[in-house]
């Protein structure tokens, strides 16, 4: 039996955001389609594009996306908001990230062990 691995290798990425309105959403199946305020074909979105977001999507949302081609020739928007909704921090720069715990964490152990040895002398 062979493996065959899928690439997700994106190209032709746009630099500037494009804003359009979420004329559909799925939420059972996690996607949905823009459709651009210039005019245009609807732009596939996946709920992967949203990172970051405090809410889900819902139909009439004003979105602000770049689009990609993926490695299949289809375009699709990529590094997407929802317009007045929060963006939440990243998990990988926020202070309490597994390695701020760790370190939290060690800085309480080392704090309680000074007290207990200050207090015992």
């Amino acid at each position: 039996m062979w493996l065959r691995l899928k690439l997700k290798k994106e190209i032709k990425m746009t630099k500037t955001l494009i804003k359009g309105a979420l004329k559909t959403w799925k939420e059972d199946r996690g996607f949905g389609f823009i459709s651009p305020d210039d005019g245009g074909k609807d732009i596939f979105i996946h709920i992967s594009a949203l990172k970051g977001t405090s809410r889900r999507p819902v139909t009439g949302d004003v979105i602000y996306y770049q689009i990609a081609k993926d490695n299949r020739g289809k375009y699709k928007a990529i590094n997407a908001h929802i317009e007045g909704v929060e963006i939440l921090e990243d998990n990988a720069t926020g202070l309490l990230n597994k390695k701020g715990i760790i370190l939290l964490a060690f800085a309480v152990v080392v704090v309680v062990t000074a007290v207990v040895v200050l207090y015992t002398v």
